[in-house]
C-alpha cells in the first residue's frame, strides 16, 4: 500500500484547504441535484400493489401508515437467498434510531423486499431490528430495481442498473 507523504501542519493545512474547497463545491453540486430530484414530476400508481407482512397482506395505502410520506428502501434479498444483502444489511443497521424523527416529520419508512415474508421476519429478528418490513414480488420489479437472471445477464437491463451484478451468494 502507498501510504500519503507525511508533511509539515503548514503543508497539510494549504492541501487541507485545497480539498475543503472542492468538498464545498461538491456540496453545493449535490443540494442543486437534489433539488432537480424533489422537483421531478410524481407518477399516479393506479396498480393495486399487495404486500406481504408479518401479521398479513397490506395494500401499499396501508404502508403510509397515515402519514402524508412513505420511504421504501429496496433491501436486496432474493427469495433463494438465506440472509440479506451484506450492504443493506450494513444501511438496515441504522434505521431503528431514524424512526421516530421521520414519524415526527409525518413520513413512514417501509423496507421492501422479494423473499418471502417469513425469511424477512427470521432475518430482521436474528439482526435485531424492529423497522417495517414487507415482501413484494412485483412492486421492485416495477419501479425497475429488482430482475431475473437471465435480464442482468443481458445487455438489456433497466435505466438505472447499467453494471454487472455481484456474485449471488
Amino acid at each position: 500500500m502507498d501510504y500519503p507523504k507525511v508533511v509539515s501542519r503548514d503543508a497539510w493545512l494549504v492541501a487541507r484547504k485545497e480539498l475543503l474547497a472542492k468538498e464545498k463545491e461538491f456540496t453545493r453540486q449535490r443540494d442543486a441535484l437534489n433539488a432537480e430530484r424533489r422537483k421531478l414530476p410524481r407518477v399516479k400508481i393506479d396498480k393495486e400493489y399487495v404486500f406481504e407482512g408479518p401479521a398479513g397482506k397490506l395494500r401499499l395505502l396501508d404502508l403510509f401508515d397515515g402519514r402524508r410520506q412513505l420511504i421504501v428502501y429496496h433491501f436486496m434479498f432474493d427469495p433463494t437467498w438465506s440472509q440479506g444483502c451484506k450492504s443493506c444489511s450494513f444501511v438496515a443497521d441504522h434505521y431503528n434510531p431514524l424512526m421516530v424523527h421521520l414519524a415526527h416529520r409525518d413520513v413512514s419508512f417501509v423496507t421492501v423486499s422479494k423473499a418471502p415474508i417469513e425469511k424477512l421476519e427470521q432475518f430482521r429478528k436474528r439482526m435485531g431490528w424492529t423497522f417495517p418490513w414487507v415482501s413484494s414480488s412485483d412492486f421492485g420489479r416495477d419501479f425497475g430495481v429488482s430482475f431475473t437472471d437471465q435480464e442482468l445477464a443481458s445487455d438489456k437491463t433497466v435505466y438505472n442498473y447499467n453494471c454487472k451484478p455481484y456474485p449471488i451468494r
